[in-house]
């Protein structure tokens, strides 16, 4: 297996990492504040939503939010390939919406091997993909203001 030192591409890498690292901490950011959200709004009414708390910290939570960073991580780098320097809304709303119904139908599945009760693990769908989307919009800022730079196809 021949190793290539290839500049370009190394730059091209490191700019890939850069938009991981912006779409993890952004995803991560609205994570936390969705589960606030959930333990301070809808914990009163419902009680099925009380599984969702992160206030009570313990290792499932922290296992959860990784697993989100994780997630926008991979969305980040994923989002700089699909949109590339095109400007065309279907391709940046179909990557939000890939990706947020994979997580989301995902934790509804599990959630329904599990419960009875559906409104949690839907509320956390709808969750995944506002999540992916408030990500997508903090990747197009940063790469309109030049910190990650699109990708360009040869």
């Amino acid at each position: 297996m021949k190793i290539t030192y290839n500049t370009e591409l190394q730059l091209e890498r490191l700019e890939s990492v850069k938009a991981g690292a912006v779409g993890a901490l952004s995803f991560s950011a609205v994570f936390i504040l969705a589960a606030i959200f959930n333990d301070f709004l809808f914990k009163e009414y419902f009680s099925e939503v009380d599984n969702l708390s992160i206030i009570t910290l313990n290792w499932q939570r922290l296992i959860s939010a990784g697993i989100a960073g994780f997630c926008g991580f991979l969305f980040g780098v994923t989002y700089r390939y699909i949109i590339r320097a095109d400007e065309n809304p279907h391709l940046k709303t179909g990557s939000v919406f890939a990706f947020g119904l994979i997580r989301g139908l995902t934790q509804l599945d599990v959630g329904l091997n599990f419960t009875l009760s559906i409104l949690p693990f839907a509320l956390l769908a709808v969750e995944s993909i506002l999540e992916f989307g408030v990500t997508a919009f903090i990747l197009d800022r940063a790469l309109q203001l030049g910190w990650v730079k699109p990708f360009v196809s040869n």
